[in-house]
């Protein structure tokens, strides 16, 4: 990560915060990195919009302090152009495997970066 343009590795922070349940379980956290116009298509298929997410995150899974955690890895990142990051990278959670593309945006001079869309897509379990 350390190779990456500071953009980049901002929003692989960002990215990295989402997944940790204190942020998961609080309204206020997770409203820091959430764009207003956040949209996600789910490893589900469902389409989550900003409010919903927001609403629904505090029980998703990785949200409990106790319960299981994501594990990400295999990140990689594109500068799309001025405040314009694409990340995509892997994830498993209680032996579910998923690969995600996020964009995240930042407007403004003294904004900070947030999560404009998310997409995952499951993956077959490792080794089959």
């Amino acid at each position: 990560m350390s190779q990456q343009p500071d953009e980049v590795r901002e929003a692989i922070e960002g990215e990295l915060r989402l997944m940790d349940p204190s942020v998961r379980r609080s309204r206020s956290l997770a409203l820091q990195l959430l764009d207003p116009d956040f949209i996600e298509v789910g490893a589900s298929g469902r389409r989550w919009t900003y409010d919903e997410m927001l609403a629904a995150l505090p029980e998703m899974d990785g949200a409990a302090e106790s319960g299981p955690r994501y594990e990400a890895s295999k990140f990689t990142g594109v500068l799309l152009a001025p405040g314009l990051v694409h990340l995509t990278y892997e994830t498993t959670l209680d032996g579910s495997r998923a690969r995600r593309s996020s964009l995240w945006r930042k407007q403004g001079a003294d904004a900070t970066w947030q999560m404009y869309y998310h997409q995952a897509t499951p993956l077959p379990p490792a080794g089959a």
